[in-house]
């Protein structure tokens, strides 16, 4: 076999790896607040990985494929059609930006790198702590893969200080990367905030357009699942 092919091989294995490893990382755990019809997953995190370990291509797959295919597992079926573009794009924009940020760090110092960092941490612990605390506190329902009876969601209580708690663990945690790695951390960040922020937005306009829900209500649902 020619090393071409084996290396279309080996693309073509790893992206069917990370498709399904995001597939169940966002039906595997999911919280839903009844108060407020806030719902995330944890999708995003292999998402994130895919793209910023593999690439613009790998990250694309594995986030419109997988996702779209939690959608559908998880009886959201019409999602589906927006998931698969719009997580497609998501992990696209991540790759993209991670790769292209390697010549873009150079062009800074390391200390500068290392606040510039730990604002993000900030910024990213400042968003957990409010929008937990607006949107993820008192009775939740958590699921652990495909809810039905032979699997029901387990109701829990999520104190406010809760979510104070993680944001403040999200700074710190952070802050050590940023002393710890390298300064492409720091624009690893940026390239997920963008990702992010592109996912936000997409949901948003699908569900204003397409299914007519007050999708302005989902925003902070959407960012909370995304920094998160």
């Amino acid at each position: 076999m020619s090393p071409k092919m084996l290396s279309l091989t080996k693309q073509l294995s790893i992206m069917g790896v990370f498709t399904a490893l995001v597939c169940i990382a966002t039906i595997s755990f999911t919280v839903y607040v009844p108060s407020t019809k806030g719902f995330f997953n944890i999708g995003e995190t292999m998402v994130y990985t895919a793209a910023l370990l593999f690439g613009p291509l790998v990250g694309a797959f594995a986030g419109g494929v997988g996702s779209m295919f939690a959608d559908v597992f998880l009886g959201y079926y019409y999602y589906a059609p927006a998931t698969l573009i719009i997580k497609a794009l998501e992990g696209l924009i991540v790759g993209f930006l991670s790769q292209k940020g390697q010549a873009f760090v150079k062009a800074y110092t390391k200390r500068e790198w290392r606040i510039f960092t730990i604002e993000m941490g900030v910024l990213i612990g400042m968003l957990v702590s409010l929008i937990g605390f607006l949107y993820y506190s008192g009775i939740v329902e958590l699921y652990s893969g495909i809810v039905s009876a032979e699997n029901p969601a387990s109701t829990v209580f999520i104190p406010v200080e809760f979510w104070f708690g993680v944001g403040a663990l999200a700074v710190l945690l952070v802050a050590v990367l940023a002393f710890v790695s390298e300064a492409e951390f720091g624009f690893a960040i940026i390239s997920c905030i963008f990702g992010g922020l592109w996912m936000v937005f997409g949901y948003f306009i699908y569900e204003q357009l397409f299914l007519g829900v007050f999708a302005l209500a989902e925003v902070p649902i959407n960012i909370g699942q995304m920094t998160i």
